[in-house]
């Protein structure tokens, strides 16, 4: 699995690496990482597995995978844990995993941009109330469905593990504090052991790495 020799903290914790590290501690296999640096993403060999030079990229006996969201369903198949059996149940957890990545992370992601990237921008400052309420509005939803649950279903599965590291991109603010059965349900999900040894896999080259002054 390819991930990133270091990055700037505020992305440190969060990048897309960190889901797959933690489906496969959840699923109990064992992984070699291949760290990457910029001058990696750009090279036709990482090009060849990745075209878009992101991280992470996936190999497994002569099969090649990126995107996160594919990887995860891909080792999931492999782990009661992440994909029950049962048929109706394996499918909503699979539901799950598409609604973090395409109900949740798009709007998280246009309105955390503006604070990391563009706070500065005038233009920034006029879009942020309103993908700010666009968020909210879509984390609304999302604790009415969580009223009275530990979990989005009857237990752990791929989806909470995918919506935890959606809504772990809004760690910088406090839009998730303002919501308690959601931020419980993150540090829930976060205090799983194989959630805490994936971070802290991640977390390592990032320190061994980190240039000068950083």
């Amino acid at each position: 699995m390819s991930a990133f020799r270091w990055v700037p903290p505020f992305a440190q914790g969060l990048v897309r690496d960190l889901r797959v590290r933690w489906a496969l501690e959840e699923a109990g296999l064992a992984y070699e990482e291949m760290l990457i640096g910029p001058e990696d993403q750009k090279s036709d060999s990482y090009r060849r597995m990745q075209p878009f030079g992101q991280v992470p990229v996936y190999e497994e006996d002569g099969l090649v995978l990126f995107e996160s969201g594919a990887i995860l369903l891909h080792i999931a198949e492999r782990s009661e844990v992440l994909l029950p059996s049962e048929p109706h149940a394996r499918a909503r957890a699979k539901t799950w995993v598409f609604a973090a990545l395409n109900s949740i992370e798009p709007h998280v992601q246009n309105y955390t941009s503006l604070d990391l990237f563009f706070a500065k921008e005038e233009w920034a400052k006029l879009r942020r109330p309103s993908a700010l309420e666009t968020v909210q509005g879509r984390l609304e939803s999302l604790a009415r469905w969580m009223e009275g649950r530990e979990y989005l279903e009857e237990r752990f599965t791929a989806g909470d593990l995918m919506m935890t590291t959606v809504l772990r991109i809004l760690r910088h603010t406090d839009v998730l504090t303002k919501i308690p059965v959601l931020e419980a349900y993150r540090l829930r999900c976060e205090a799983r052991p194989a959630f805490q040894k994936a971070l802290a896999a991640q977390m390592a080259p990032f320190a061994k790495n980190a240039p000068a002054g950083k």
